[in-house]
């Protein structure tokens, strides 16, 4: 297994535990944050960038897949809204790689992955061009206006689903 942090920070050197936000996964402990290898591409993009993640998994629906992926062979979708064009398109990103040892599950669903201790990266590969690391790893992207339709239709769906930093979307839910 392989475990990663994405950044848009060039030099750390140490990773420490850091608290969880209120209300946020990992609530009141201090935590190293990790990603694994299936959910990374979830993560190369700029950190604060609304989207909409989805990927087929075992239990999902045939149905869904023909509604939610442009190509029977396409496992893994995120959607941007197009005002973040721009952003990521100019965005460099390093990507941090750590031992798995001294991480512990957290959620199967997202990839993530926890460590209660202070964590040194044995890798660091810098990604200049964030659209095309999401090609060559497969994932399908869509730019779109507003992510919230999108949202919860991959939510009603059988598909595994992340949506992240939809705080920074531009429109609320309907």
């Amino acid at each position: 297994m392989r475990l990663f942090h994405v950044s848009e920070e060039p030099g750390i050197a140490l990773f420490s535990p850091r608290s969880a936000k209120p209300g946020g996964p990992g609530e009141g402990r201090a935590l190293v944050w990790a990603i694994d290898e299936a959910r990374l591409p979830n993560y190369l993009l700029p950190r604060d960038c609304p989207r909409v993640t989805w990927h087929w998994r075992e239990t999902s629906a045939k149905a869904d897949q023909a509604a939610f992926f442009s190509s029977p062979s396409t496992t893994h979708a995120i959607a941007i809204e197009r005002g973040w064009f721009r952003r990521c398109a100019e965005t460099t990103l390093y990507i941090y790689e750590f031992q798995p040892d001294g991480f512990a599950l957290f959620d199967e669903i997202a990839g993530y992955y926890v460590s209660e201790t202070e964590q040194k990266p044995t890798r660091r590969q810098v990604v200049c061009d964030v659209f095309a690391a999401l090609i060559e790893r497969g994932v399908e992207l869509r730019v779109i206006d507003d992510l919230w339709p999108l949202c919860a239709k991959i939510q009603a769906s059988s598909l595994g689903w992340s949506m992240i930093r939809m705080a920074n979307a531009r429109k609320e839910p309907c």
